[in-house]
């Protein structure tokens, strides 16, 4: 890390230059109810700011935004396109458009070209404060973007600032950062052509990583720090190498070294990634940043093609932000409905158990149930999604393909993929119930189905024996068929029902096994449940065990979750482990750590994200928050600062099970 980059990070980590934003009054603006008087009112009040060391600038200077409401979030644009290519062009070709497109759609190009004429306007006047500042490498790079196509690495990189602030301006959320090594790549070359060397490269790189961090407390999210900046590195190309490439390296290094919250890094990997892939990866992970998180390329590309993505653009996959797969040329929305597993199984057993003679009888009431809720999320999506963007947004609409083609916005289902994503939560708590049950009431005998649902019904209270009992039956997480096979089995029935099924968008459904900020939400108004849950108590992160279950290590536990096609539960939502950071103090238990990983990705597992945790550390934290102000922890599918949680985060991320080796 050289001296500027300390500095600048210093700067960013003392938080004092969020003194210099102001707050607008969009009320008294009567242009800014429109798209481009919105984005006009709020760069008519900004003014340029370039802080010291500061080589990308477009820092927020206006808190807020006009209130138009969401125009598209869990969104990643073509960015390849915009770099190649520059913004002059761009705007030509969005002319030549609207001089030949229907009438109906010449207001999309109206609009998506005023935008890139107010965007020229903005740069020009960052342009002439980095010449009276100063600050000679934004005002070179200013020279050419965003009119021309970047000459090199910086300017590259300048121009991805201006497109992530004007995405940002114009009301989209949660805008990721793709295949960052894929499509800048070619401009990390040319520099390196042109005589950088990989420190100065790697300085450049540190310093973007450090700017895109400074505004992100102004991005909208569940919890600070859900923003969607992540990126993806590696990966199968559409040639079908391995595209890690020394970009690659260069933001490995640089995200280790930093240690901030953004980017997220997501690692692309198949069952030919080398070992000591995974042990460099391992040596981020051991920094407790949460990431980086894993992908499998074997299993998402098939089954994205399962659902009907083509080759060529099931091979570019990203993650959303969080981990639900999307790609640049379409725009899924990948959390529309969530299937709440451990409630479904809980009402099957209130509704039905009595009535049924054997555990095959009560199975097959508990799958009815869970394809009646699959149906009902079906119809509530479809109704709940038509009303999911508040207004259109032509601009961002240009970064797909597609829409820009044909001036059709992703709003009005412009985009060449327009599927619906269905979380899984829960999992594990519903697998783990039904396996109490059949051990208990249909082979043991133990407890009646009356008993246990009246156990259920007063929380346990007077059967603290009865709750023991359920809590010791086999649990996921310890390679036992027993459970793991009734697991396989409700997501089979549940991706069956789903996948495919036609939405009200023109594209299909898909299922997940993820669960973001539901773990907590969704699970507090549910009662005790028959693995021995008490009411309200959260579920696990995303696929993953119980909390609090025993298991035989972090083995058994990749065992359990990787016995099933995860090609068919393609939606995202991984194997979440916590690993104490005892084990990542030598070079050996970093490489053991890099051997799962490399464990679960050959046995097909889809997508796994490993956490350096150490609950005292945590514990400590929540008591004495001034000595950690800069604590990193992964809350489901991103990393945020432990003391910006709420606190029934902070508890859930407590109670996770630290494994050794």
């Amino acid at each position: 890390m050289t001296e500027r980059v300390k500095r600048f990070l210093d700067f960013h980590l003392q938080r004092d230059y969020r003194k210099n934003r102001i707050t607008v009054d969009y009320s008294k603006e009567d242009t800014a109810k429109t798209v481009n008087g919105a984005l006009a009112a709020f760069l008519n009040n900004s003014t340029p700011l370039i802080f010291p060391d500061d080589i990308y600038g477009f820092n927020r200077s206006v808190e807020n935004l006009a209130p138009l409401g969401m125009s598209m979030t869990n969104f990643t644009p073509d960015y390849a396109g915009a770099l190649e290519n520059g913004f002059d062009k761009m705007k030509d070709e969005l002319l030549q458009k609207r001089l030949v497109c229907e009438t109906s759609r010449r207001e999309f190009y109206d609009v998506a070209i005023t935008t890139i004429e107010l965007m020229f306007v903005f740069c020009e006047q960052y342009k002439n404060a980095a010449k009276q500042q100063g600050a000679n490498a934004l005002y070179q790079a200013l020279c050419t973007v965003p009119h021309k196509a970047p000459k090199n690495y910086h300017e590259a990189l300048v121009l991805m600032k201006i497109i992530l602030f004007f995405l940002r301006a114009t009301n989209a959320t949660h805008v990721t950062l793709g295949r960052f090594d894929q499509y800048l790549y070619p401009f990390f070359v040319l520099s390196r052509e042109n005589g950088q060397s990989l420190d100065e490269l790697l300085e450049l790189t540190e310093l973007f990583f450090i700017s895109i961090n400074m505004d992100t407390d102004l991005y909208p999210g569940v919890q600070q720090g859900d923003n969607g900046q992540s990126l993806l590195l590696g990966g199968r190309t559409l040639t079908r190498e391995d595209g890690y490439n020394e970009l690659s390296e260069t933001v490995m290094q640089a995200s280790e070294e930093l240690c901030l919250i953004d980017p997220k890094i997501n690692l692309r990997v198949h069952k030919n990634t080398p070992l000591e892939r995974y042990v460099r990866a391992t040596r981020l992970t051991k920094k407790g940043l949460g990431f980086p998180q894993y992908c499998n390329d074997d299993i998402v590309i098939e089954g994205l093609q399962k659902l009907g993505y083509e080759y060529e653009d099931a091979v570019e996959y990203t993650v959303a932000a969080c981990w639900e797969f999307i790609t640049p040329t379409g725009h899924d929305i990948p959390n529309v409905c969530t299937m709440n597993f451990p409630l479904v199984i809980r009402n099957a057993t209130v509704q039905a158990l009595p009535n049924c003679q054997t555990f095959e009888d009560f199975m097959k009431e508990a799958e009815k149930a869970i394809i009646s809720e699959t149906e009902a999320i079906i119809k509530r999506a479809n109704e709940y999604a038509a009303g999911w963007y508040t207004h259109k947004n032509p601009f961002g609409s240009i970064f797909v393909e597609k829409c820009r083609e044909t001036g059709i916005t992703i709003n009005e289902l412009g985009a060449k993929y327009n599927n619906y994503g269905i979380h899984g939560l829960g999992i594990a708590p519903a697998a783990d119930a039904l396996a109490a049950i059949k051990k208990c009431v249909f082979e043991d005998k133990t407890v009646s189905p009356q008993r246990l649902i009246a156990a259920l019904e007063n929380n346990f209270q007077g059967e603290e024996t009865l709750r023991k009992t359920l809590i010791d039956c086999p649990k996921m997480g310890n390679n036992d068929d027993f459970v793991d096979s009734i697991a396989e089995r409700i997501l089979t029935c549940f991706s069956n029902r789903l996948n495919n099924a036609p939405n009200a968008a023109g594209g299909v459904f898909r299922a997940g096994t993820g669960g973001p900020h539901n773990y907590i939400y969704g699970s507090q108004n549910v009662g005790a449940t028959a693995e021995g849950r008490l009411a309200g108590q959260p579920y696990p992160s995303s696929f993953s065990p119980s909390i609090g279950v025993k298991t035989a290590g972090p083995i058994s536990v990749v065992k359990s979750f990787t016995k099933f096609d995860m090609t068919n539960t393609i939606n995202g939502g991984p194997l979440t482990l916590e690993i104490h950071d005892n084990v990542f103090r030598n070079e050996e238990g970093v490489k053991k750590v890099a051997m799962l990983v490399k464990c679960f990705i050959n046995l097909g597992g889809h997508q796994l994200q490993i956490n350096s945790i150490c609950r005292e550390k945590l514990l400590d934290a929540q008591a004495h928050p001034e000595k950690y102000p800069d604590l990193i922890v992964r809350v489901w599918g991103w990393s945020g600062y432990f003391n910006e949680l709420d606190v029934c985060f902070q508890n859930q991320i407590i109670s996770r099970t630290e494994y050794t080796f």
